[in-house]
């Protein structure tokens, strides 16, 4: 029994109780009153992203710990391993959340997306091994700060004023930064380390590569044509 599914559990009870609070907290305008869920559930995403996204590697980090850059296998900061069993329970809350509020053919893509991220970070909680290479997928979450605060100004029918324009520029910025060089340079790790890696774990991260890029790339064509080319 690992300490980490203790974390875990807590995470997902944690975001759980959040996401029936919110209501209360951040009361939904007008335009959201007709899906509540979804403003629930927008905000519960945007606190998980503001925890990562503070947390994720940095030059700092690097710095205050260079084994880091070196072995995204064995070595990580401390706190890491906790941040990802977080992570962990946030995505378990999300789909489950997702799977009893919405209808299938709606949410799949997001389900599958959960699946591979839960797969993939819970084998780095279970063996605590691999936590850097999952804390560098952390940063994708700076990212979707930007993509949740996106819905948000959507659902509250704020889509023609400037912060919404303003927030469409950053979140295209930082999609790029963020989300589609950290995906290229995550695949580029796994093909440098191949022999480093055992033939199972290297198939999840293979697999987990193949499916997460594509999807990225979908959307960020997506984000485009709706923000600029609409």
């Amino acid at each position: 029994f690992s300490p980490g599914l203790l974390v875990v559990a807590g995470s997902f009870a944690a975001f759980r109780l959040l996401n029936q609070g919110l209501e209360r907290l951040v009361p939904p305008p007008p335009s959201a009153r007709r899906n509540r869920w979804k403003w629930r559930n927008i905000w519960t995403s945007l606190a998980h992203s503001a925890l990562p996204g503070t947390h994720s590697p940095s030059p700092r980090r690097f710095c205050l710990h260079p084994g880091l850059s070196e072995d995204l296998v064995g070595t990580h900061p401390p706190g890491a391993h906790s941040l990802v069993a977080v992570s962990v329970g946030y995505f378990l809350e999300d789909f489950v959340d997702m799977l009893c509020n919405q209808k299938l053919h709606q949410s799949w893509e997001l389900l599958f997306h959960h699946s591979v991220v839960i797969v993939c970070f819970g084998i780095a909680v279970l063996l605590h091994q691999y936590v850097g290479f999952a804390l560098v997928a952390l940063l994708v979450e700076i990212n979707s700060i930007f993509l949740h605060l996106r819905q948000i100004l959507l659902m509250a029918n704020l889509v023609h004023t400037t912060c919404y324009r303003l927030n469409s520029i950053i979140n295209l910025g930082t999609y790029v930064v963020f989300r589609i060089t950290t995906l290229a340079w995550m695949t580029r790790w796994l093909f440098l380390n191949r022999e480093n890696v055992p033939p199972a774990t290297y198939a999840v991260g293979t697999v987990g590569m193949a499916i997460m890029t594509p999807m990225n790339i979908i959307l960020f064509y997506r984000l485009l044509r709706s923000d600029f080319f609409k």
